[in-house]
């Protein structure tokens, strides 16, 4: 039976010693050469914290904060990051920790924990802090009647469960017996609006928490220097370049393959790395809803430290595509509807899910009536934020440009057209014209530095998008390690992404595997996971001899079915039970040789 491998206490004292005060450079080289060693003997080595060098995971004190972060693409570990510098600066001992590598048993031992913690699709916890949220709602968790913590989440309030694990991890403290010392902040996708005061008034009470002195200031030192020349608050102008549809006669879907310039822009990205793009609400749409309101385009406005236009605030600066529950209760508190409020209960979450899926912010103010002015609706709509798009394309190829894999998000309800904001505005952009970008870095989603090492990618319809990128790196790399690829969509006619470039790469030698699932070009439906089952010998041969693992796509079903039929392929192809199916599973997860890009 084959059952997963841990280092013995005498190991684990050898490899700490190992890695303390190495470079990050050297810690890469390191998790390349054992990654290597894995493939020969099945085993694996963890790769180094990627907690910062001043921030190292120490044991638990009574006079330190610990902040734990559980982040899927970067942003809570981005926060988490800032927050530690923060408290670093008002002189307190802080160690920062990723939540896959906290030690569960030193929980007991804490006594001030902070949790930064963003949320995966409605309510799930990020893939690093699966094992974490398991343990603290479990039997094992320990009575924390000394433990002091607060608690930050991030998450989309486009979600009827809008920051639901924070709130979990929240509620299950308590129940531990810890107490709350500042409120728990749940941030929208414009992050910093409830962050940035939520670590100004969670510093000061970790000052009051640890007795901190008010004279023992220390300087700040910037975890991260960068030289920023594109961030989230200011990006660049780039050209369009190529703006192609990919599917063919006959799909029920749009997808484009776009082309943009870098020239002059001194970005740059990696394989596994998102473009962000600021995008602008339709005139058409806006002026809809100033329609059905009866509200004035150029009266102005003031709100925070801005002032716009009433239709520069909605085009611009306001979402109006994606219905957020916040926004909801204060549209039924207005309109005072009985049915809308009766779907703001929480015993009707999955009919509010639907409507939320479904409807968008005209035909909420169309079917629920209410007067709005528009000093109160801007107040209460969500700022609009950029969308982020997996990059297809490695700069080693296409040097200054970025490719997209864009899916056109356009559908009808009641007669009258709706779409995605930024794939309406994308979309709807010719060649020759300037839209908003800036790169946004996902470090958990990178190829193995060890090019020897196999890969394995999984990506239906457009969350082939990144495979594109690797399979176009490895070639440049002249890797030695193999690359298989999972695509699937409806049909093979007309939805077959890349085609031609996945033929020619498997003529190259560049693409050693291809399996397709395209779903209704037969009676009965196959799908990825169900191509992973049938190559599941293989699938299993290849893990074990060191392969990573990554996924692309709809976190809603496919990434969970694929995540299943994982798990059955080692309790098949492996002898393990349930349990240690996952806790295999986990481990590659922790190891980083199982990753996931999902939305």
């Amino acid at each position: 039976m084959l059952a997963p491998s841990y280092l013995p206490e005498s190991k684990q004292l050898l490899a700490t010693e190992l890695v303390d005060g190495l470079e990050s450079n050297a810690l890469s080289w390191l998790s390349g050469y054992f990654a290597g060693v894995a493939q020969g003997r099945q085993l694996s080595a963890r790769p180094a914290v990627d907690s910062p060098p001043a921030l190292t995971a120490v044991a638990a004190t009574t006079q330190q904060l610990t902040i734990l972060y559980g982040s899927q693409t970067g942003n809570a570990k981005r926060v988490a990051e800032s927050l530690a510098e923060q408290a670093q600066g008002q002189g307190l001992a802080v160690r920062l920790v990723r939540a896959d590598r906290y030690t569960t048993r030193e929980l007991k031992d804490e006594r001030l924990l902070y949790v930064v913690i963003s949320t995966q699709g409605d309510g799930d916890p990020p893939d690093d802090s699966l094992s974490f949220v398991e343990f603290l709602k479990g039997r094992r968790a320990p009575k924390l009647p000394e433990l002091k913590y607060a608690v930050l989440g991030l998450g989309d309030s486009s979600y009827p469960m809008f920051c639901g694990i924070a709130q979990r991890i929240d509620a299950r403290l308590q129940e531990l017996g810890a107490t709350r010392v500042h409120e728990t902040g749940m941030a929208d996708l414009d992050i910093e609006t409830i962050a940035l005061p939520w670590q100004e008034a969670a510093v000061l009470e970790a000052r009051k928490a640890l007795k901190q002195a008010d004279t023992a200031i220390a300087s700040v030192t910037t975890l991260h220097p960068k030289t920023a020349i594109a961030t989230r608050d200011k990006p660049v102008l780039a050209e369009l370049l190529l703006n192609q549809p990919i599917t063919g006669r006959g799909s029920d879907k749009d997808i484009r393959h776009l082309e943009i310039s870098l020239e002059g822009s001194g970005l740059s990205y990696q394989p596994g790395d998102a473009l962000g793009v600021w995008p602008v609400q339709s005139p058409a749409l806006v002026n809809q809803v100033l329609d059905i309101l009866n509200l004035s385009p150029d009266e102005t406005l003031t709100i925070g430290s801005a002032t716009h236009s009433v239709q520069e605030w909605l085009g611009r600066h306001r979402e109006l595509t994606q219905l957020t529950k916040p926004f909801l209760v204060a549209h039924a508190a207005l309109a005072r509807n009985d049915e809308l409020n009766a779907l703001l209960e929480p015993a009707a979450v999955n009919e509010l899910r639907t409507l939320m899926d479904t409807r968008q912010l005209v035909d909420i103010l169309k079917a629920y009536p209410a007067s709005w002015t528009a000093q109160g609706l801007i107040e209460a709509l969500r700022p609009l934020t950029p969308r982020m798009y997996s990059i297809a394309s490695s700069q080693a190829v296409v040097e200054e440009e970025v490719h997209l894999t864009l899916a056109n998000v356009a559908y009808e309800y009641e007669g009258e057209a709706r779409w995605g904001v930024a794939s309406h505005f994308l979309a709807s952009l010719t060649e020759g014209e300037q839209l908003p970008v800036f790169i946004e870095e996902n470090q958990r989603f990178r190829l193995p530095a060890d090019e020897s090492l196999d890969v394995i990618m999984i990506g239906p319809g457009t969350g082939v998008a990144p495979f594109r990128a690797f399979v176009q790196e490895r070639s440049t790399q002249n890797a030695a390690g193999r690359n298989w690829l999972f695509f699937g969509n409806p049909r093979f006619s007309s939805d077959f992404l890349y085609q031609t470039e996945w033929q020619q790469a498997l003529a190259d030698g560049d693409l050693h595997r291809l399996d397709l699932a395209f779903s209704r070009d037969q009676e009965h439906k196959i799908y990825v996971q169900d191509r992973l089952r049938e190559r599941a010998a293989d699938l299993f041969k290849w893990i074990q001899g060191g392969a990573h693992i990554y996924v692309c796509g709809d976190a809603t079903r496919m990434a969970k079915d694929v995540h299943q039929a994982l798990l059955d392929i080692a309790q098949q192809e492996g002898g393990l039970d349930a349990a240690q199916a996952k806790e295999w599973l986990d481990e590659l997860s922790a190891q980083g040789r199982y990753a996931r890009d999902v939305y």
